[in-house]
Parts: C-alpha cells; structure tokens; sequence
C-alpha cells in the first residue's frame, strides 16, 4: 500500500514539474534562451538542454531503454555543445545554445512523455529495486542521490526522485531566476 502511495505521488510531482517546464517553454523565445549574462552565467539553454539529456541518460541506468537522443536529434537541435556537461566546467557551458527551438521542445516533450509513460505502467514494488549498489563509483560517490541512499545504494524511487524530479525542480529554479535577467517573470510564487 505505501509503495502505492508514493508511486501516485511521483506520478502526479512528476506532472507538475513537467507542466512547470511546458509553461517556461511557451513563454520563452530562442533569444531569450540563448541570452549571454556575462562569463561565470550559464545560459537557459545550458538548464534546458542539460535536464532533458540528463533525463535522457539516466533513464538508461534506470529502465534498460536505449536514450532517445542520437545523431538524428543533435541534426534537429543543433546544440552549440552537443553534450548535457555534468563533467564539463562552467566556462565551458556558458557557450551552450540551442539550434532550433522547437526542436528542442519536441525533444524535451518525448523524453518528458517517456518518463510519464513509464510511470504510469510502473509496478509500484519495483520502487525498491536497487539500481546501483555500494559501494558507488567515483562518478556517482559524490551525487546528491549517494547522499540520499541507503545502505545497500540507491533505489529506483532514489534514482526517480533525485535524477529526474529534484535535478528537475533545480533546474527550473535556475530557469526562473534567469528569466529575470531576460525581462520575464517566475513561474511560480
């Protein structure tokens, strides 16, 4: 029954950041995402393309499922820097753009469905399915998940709740304040 519980929360925190991310794209145009700040400040572009490639690879770890990004969707895209750079420095990523906008959103949208979909059918006992066990490789030991992990290591509902929905919701408060620098609002108070 607790398992239950919690997938139905997921489910519907899932939605709602989703939805957060679907209302930032509608109000947000390719000059707006591709704004330059200053050296040190990455662009909207770097948040956006970095959650959904992120998401993307990880749901490999978590489901088995080839990522949907290849060479096909880098053509589409055309990212400045095809690479979602969680090991890149930030001098670097402050040259990421995105190519073509709607594009992009097609992108984001099916890797975003795909977490949905399989949400949706997920049995609510495989939440405890140890993905990746201890002790963790360097790449993973200094994550916030391997903070979050138990004893035996990080769980699906670990790996959902940290690699897509809290990486998600960081991202967007990184969005938000950016779109303060564009001239646009918040999306939530």
């Amino acid at each position: 029954m607790a398992d239950g519980l919690i997938l139905d929360s997921l489910q519907r925190r899932m939605r709602a950041l989703h939805s957060l991310y679907s209302d930032a794209l509608a109000t947000m145009d390719l000059d707006q995402v591709n704004h330059f700040e200053r050296e040190g400040v990455v662009p909207i572009a770097f948040s956006l393309f970095h959650i959904a490639n992120m998401i993307d690879a990880s749901f490999m770890l978590m489901t088995g499922q080839t990522p949907i990004w290849d060479d096909e969707w880098e053509a589409r895209v055309q990212p400045a820097i095809a690479d979602h750079g969680k090991h890149r420095t930030v001098d670097e990523m402050v040259h990421q753009r995105i190519g073509d906008y709607e594009a992009f959103q097609a992108y984001l949208h099916a890797v975003f469905d795909r977490v949905e979909a399989w949400l949706d059918q997920l049995d609510p006992a495989e939440l405890n399915r140890l993905v990746i066990a201890r002790p963790f490789p360097e790449q993973i030991a200094s994550t916030f998940s391997a903070r979050v992990a138990g004893e035996e290591g990080i769980t699906l509902l670990d790996a959902t709740e940290c690699w897509i929905y809290q990486h998600g919701l960081r991202h967007m408060g990184e969005i938000e304040l950016a779109r303060g620098l564009v001239g646009l609002g918040g999306m939530t108070s």
